[in-house]
């Protein structure tokens, strides 16, 4: 990738990684934009370094680990639990500091006709706020819930946080 510090399993495509499901990506190039699409009840995290010029991004599915720890071992970052921390520890690893962090959620929608029996979305959110409030880390920006497909994207330059649904976009963070 040619840029200052990155560490990620996404697709460079034109000055934009792409995070796929199960994937994620941080960086302290300034000149990229993360991107991740079809978050439905999956969810996207990013978090961003003002100082450090560090930004992440994770996409994840399901909340727990214990679900399948064969899949969990290849794929980590498919599960809540396991790829939260990688995304920080990564971030940490670039020079970002937890106190300096801006954290966003978006996703965990309801978008499977399954009658409400299964609730990934729901789970998902439940399961990534029981981390974030073990952890002390308090959300900047949260678009998450509803029964709506989402694209997330970070732009590395200055923390922007932009969300796309239906053709139209809004700024999650800053606000």
């Amino acid at each position: 990738m040619g840029s200052p510090a990155a560490t990620y399993t996404g697709t460079e495509v034109g000055g934009k990684i792409v995070v796929g499901v199960a994937d994620l990506a941080v960086t302290s190039d300034p000149s990229t934009t993360l991107v991740t699409y079809a978050l439905g009840s999956c969810i996207g995290v990013t978090l961003y370094d003002p100082v450090a010029k560090v930004a992440g991004m994770l996409h994840f599915m399901l909340p727990n680990s214990k679900l399948n720890a064969d899949k969990a071992k290849a794929m980590p970052a498919m599960f809540a639990d396991t790829g939260v921390p990688m995304l920080f520890k990564a971030a940490y690893d670039l020079g970002a500091e937890k106190r300096r962090l801006i954290v966003c959620a978006v996703g965990g929608a309801e978008v499977l006709a399954d009658d409400g029996h299964f609730k990934i979305g729901s789970r998902n959110r439940t399961f990534l706020r029981k981390i974030f409030w073990k952890n002390n880390i308090l959300l900047s920006g949260d678009d998450t819930g509803g029964s709506i497909s989402r694209t997330l994207s970070l732009v590395t330059a200055d923390g922007t946080v932009v969300v796309r649904h239906k053709g139209k976009e809004h700024v999650l963070w800053p606000q």
